[in-house]
Parts: structure tokens; C-alpha cells; sequence
């Protein structure tokens, strides 16, 4: 029974990241493309236009998704109450946007986001209609389907947003390529699943998932509300260009990141919520889990900030400079992202859904602070409170997981202590070679080079365990 697990959890974390590789490299790879034909004015107006539709989509999920996948016995029932639950909340909150949208337009004083919102808010509908059949797939752990779902989604929709930029529809562009990949990932869901929801609504099922899921769907919605206001001082108090810049870097440091905590995530939750009953499994998983997930993570990120003048400059040009310089101060803050999630995850898998809520409303009491840094004094000065304030959400996030697991903060600490350790050091090797009087052509392959040896060498050298993990999974799986 372990070593089946344990194979379901690896193949299905192979399958979750090749997914996430997919869809964020093909869409870096548009991104490119796009950034280079559009101002950072148009990514400006769509980070506006975002700040409507990533806290709907949190309250059209209402914590339901959450709730099946961790119910073993989930039935038809269950699987159609949610989806009328999800479609109708859908509904409602598009009919509320479009009567809203003017109101929108007048808070930021930009005429064009009155239909910018009214159009993109349709991926609310879209993704509702589909929210279940990935549901299902998530909770067999099938990421192969998933993945090539994605594929065909992305490049579809990146061809369309290509397409439409070069014939010069600006910010449309970006509008219709968010809407294509929706619409197609919905599509192809249907067929793959091979499963059609029902009009029929179970009062019994609704309140059984509703009782778990409603406090999740409070705390997922506090936590879209208070990201989302990052982009609402930064869009208020500046210019859409300068919010343009902004979300270009959150975008770059959230490849990294969020990428990895959602692989982790999605398929740790299913693989944990099986054993939730059995603490010593539990302990021994959780554990992994976070060493591996913080290696691959600061490692990344912290080489990523260390190179992000270059990067950016060869990647998307001079104009995108601004950006550059808040992804290292980002990259830092995004790095302790796995930690929050996994001990988040930690707390869901055990079903204290109230513990949950009850840290989210005591984290984004602290987190006013840096908005209103932000507003009054600037965004450089908001982004390193934000690092400080990470810290000590950390702290929270850890207190009442490592008490119901018995793996506390300090010795999560010490776990991940040689993984930022070697992040810092490869860092720092890389970082001064931006200094010297060659074109940044030339300076990033150098610093790639010299970071890529660096973190070989160090990983010999000292035999880091997460780095030898890594490799005899990568080399049993081609084994297979």
C-alpha cells in the first residue's frame, strides 16, 4: 500500500509538473512575444481588469472543490450540487460585474476598462462550467489528461493573442487570449472526462461539503481580496505603465513560486487527505514534501533576481526596466510561498478548515501595513515590508501545523536551512557579473554558466539530500 502510494504521488507530481511546464512556459513564450508588441500600459489595464475576476473566481468556487476532493466517497450527488452551486454563483457575479463596470472605470479613471471587464468577466461562466470535470480528474490524480488539455489550451490561445496583438488590438489581445484558453480548457474537459453534470441539487450534499468548504471559501477569498489590493494601490496611486511593471515581475517570480506550490498542492492533497488518519505517514510525507518543494523553489528564485536586469533586458527589452528591478525584493518574498502553502495544506488535509480562516483573518490584519507603505511612500519600500510580513506569516502558517503534525517551525527552519544556504551562494556568484562593461547579451549566459556550476559543484561537495531525491526519481522514471 505505501509503495503504491508513494508511485501514484510521484507519477502524479511528474504529470502535475509537466502541466504547469506546459501551460507557463508556452505562455512565457507568448508572454515574450506579446510584451515586445504591447506598452506595459496594456498589462496595466489588464492587472486592473484582474482584480475583478480573480476575487469572483474565488467566491464562484466557494470552497466546493476543496471540499470534494477531500471527501472519499463522493458521489453524483455531490459532484452536481457543486456544479450548479459553481454555475449559478457564476451567473450572479457576472450580472453584479456588468452593472458594476462603469463604477470600476470611474475608481481608476480609465474609460476602456467599462468593456475591458464587462468581456473578460465571460471566463467566470467559462471556468465554472468547467470547474468540476478538472475536479474529478484532480482527485483520481489524473495529470496526464490534464496536461494535455492544457497544451492544446495554450497554444490555441496563444496563437490568437499573437495574432491580434500584430494587428494591433492592444490590450484586446491579451483579453481574447485569457478567454480562448478558458473556453478551449473547458471544451476539451467535457471530452476527456466523459462525464455530464445533472440538474439535480442535494440540500444533503450541499450542507456536507458547505459545512467544510464555506470557511475555506472565506479564506481563499480574503487572500485573492488582500493580493488583489497590491494591484489596486499600485493602479490607484500610479500609473497603469507602472502597474504594468509591477505585475510583469510578480508574473516572472510567480513562474517559479506559485508554479511549484500549486504542483505540490494539487496532488499532495488528494495523495495526503487518503492517509489523513495515520500521523506518522503524514509527518514523514509532509517533511519531504517541503524539503524538496523549498530546494527547487529559493534555488530558482533566488538565481532568478540575481540575473533579472539581463534577463529582462534580452528577453523584452529596455522598456520593461523598471520591472527588473522589483523582481529580486519579489523573488525573495515569493521564495517562503511554498512553506505557507504546504502548512496551509497541512491544515486542510487534517479538516480544521476553522484554523484556516482564523490565521487568513489575522495574516491580512498585518498585511494593511505594506498597503499603506505602498500608497504613501512607494513600491520599493512596500515590497520589502511585504518580505518582513512573509516571515512572520510563516511563523503563524507553521504554529498550529507543526502542533497537529509534531514538525514546528524551528525544525522546518533547520530542514531548509541548506537550501537557502546554497541559494544565496549561487546568488551572490552571479549577481556582481551584471557590473562588468559587456553587453547583457554576453553578461547572462556568463552568469547562467557560472550559476549552473556553482550549484552542481555545491551540491556535490556537501551531498544534499534533496538534490541526490531529485535524481533517483528522475532516473527511475526514465528507467521506466
Amino acid at each position: 500500500m505505501a509503495e503504491s502510494l508513494k508511485d501514484k504521488t510521484v507519477k502524479g507530481l511528474g504529470w502535475s509538473a509537466l502541466d504547469n511546464a506546459a501551460r507557463y512556459g508556452m505562455q512565457f513564450a507568448v508572454g515574450i512575444v506579446l510584451a515586445r508588441l504591447l506598452s506595459p500600459d496594456d498589462y496595466g489595464l489588464l492587472g486592473l481588469v484582474g482584480i475583478v475576476t480573480v476575487i469572483c473566481t474565488a467566491l464562484v468556487n466557494g470552497g466546493f472543490t476543496t471540499a470534494l476532493i477531500r471527501k472519499k466517497d463522493a458521489t453524483d450527488d455531490d459532484y452536481n450540487t457543486v456544479f450548479i452551486c459553481n454555475l449559478g454563483m457564476s451567473m450572479l457575479l457576472y450580472a453584479v460585474v456588468f452593472l458594476c463596470a462603469p463604477l470600476i472605470a470611474d475608481f481608476f479613471n480609465r474609460e476602456v476598462l467599462t468593456p475591458l471587464v464587462r468581456v473578460s468577466s465571460l471566463g467566470l461562466i467559462i471556468g465554472a462550467l468547467g470547474m468540476v470535470q478538472q475536479t474529478r480528474l484532480t482527485k483520481r490524480i489524473d495529470f496526464k489528461t490534464q496536461t494535455k488539455i492544457t497544451i492544446v489550451a495554450t497554444a490555441l490561445s496563444g496563437i490568437v493573442g499573437i495574432g491580434m496583438a500584430l494587428t494591433s488590438f492592444g490590450v484586446w489581445a491579451l483579453v481574447a487570449q485569457q478567454l480562448t484558453s478558458q473556453a478551449v480548457t473547458t471544451m476539451l474537459l467535457y471530452i476527456y472526462n466523459r462525464w455530464l453534470p445533472q440538474l439535480r441539487f442535494s440540500m444533503e450534499s450541499f450542507h456536507d461539503l458547505f459545512g467544510f468548504g464555506w470557511k475555506m471559501m472565506v479564506s481563499v477569498l480574503l487572500d485573492a481580496v488582500w493580493k488583489e489590493l497590491h494591484q489596486v494601490v499600485v493602479g490607484k496611486f500610479y500609473s497603469p505603465a507602472t502597474l504594468g511593471q509591477y505585475t510583469r515581475a510578480r508574473h516572472y517570480a510567480g513562474l517559479f513560486s506559485s508554479n511549484l506550490t500549486s504542483v505540490v498542492e494539487r496532488v499532495t492533497y488528494p495523495v495526503l487527505s487518503s492517509i489523513q488518519d495515520d500521523k506518522e505517514r503524514m509527518f514523514s510525507a509532509y517533511r519531504r514534501i517541503i524539503r524538496t518543494s523549498m530546494f527547487i523553489t529559493t534555488v530558482a528564485l533566488f538565481a532568478l533576481g540575481a540575473v533579472s536586469e539581463p534577463l529582462i533586458y534580452c528577453m523584452i527589452g529596455p522598456k520593461w526596466h523598471e520591472a527588473s528591478t522589483y523582481l529580486p525584493i519579489i523573488c525573495i518574498n515569493y521564495s517562503l510561498y511554498p512553506l505557507h502553502a504546504i502548512n496551509l495544506n497541512m491544515l486542510q488535509v487534517q479538516g480544521r478548515s476553522d484554523l484556516f480562516l482564523g490565521l487568513e483573518v489575522i495574516k491580512k490584519i498585518i498585511i494593511l501595513l505594506p498597503l499603506f507603505i505602498g500608497a504613501f511612500v512607494g513600491i520599493m519600500p512596500m515590497l520589502l515590508t511585504n518580505t518582513v510580513i512573509g516571515i512572520i506569516a510563516y511563523f503563524l502558517n507553521s504554529h498550529y501545523s507543526g502542533r497537529l503534525l509534531g514538525y514546528s517551525s524551528w525544525m522546518q527552519l533547520r530542514d531548509i536551512a541548506p537550501s537557502y544556504a546554497l541559494a544565496i551562494t549561487i546568488a551572490l556568484s552571479v549577481w556582481f557579473l551584471k557590473y562588468l562593461p559587456l553587453s547583457y547579451w554576453l553578461v547572462l549566459p556568463m552568469q547562467m554558466a557560472v550559476g549552473a556550476t556553482v550549484f552542481f559543484a555545491c551540491c556535490k561537495l556537501f551531498k544534499m539530500n534533496e538534490y541526490k531525491g531529485i535524481m533517483k526519481i528522475l532516473k527511475n522514471r526514465k528507467k521506466k
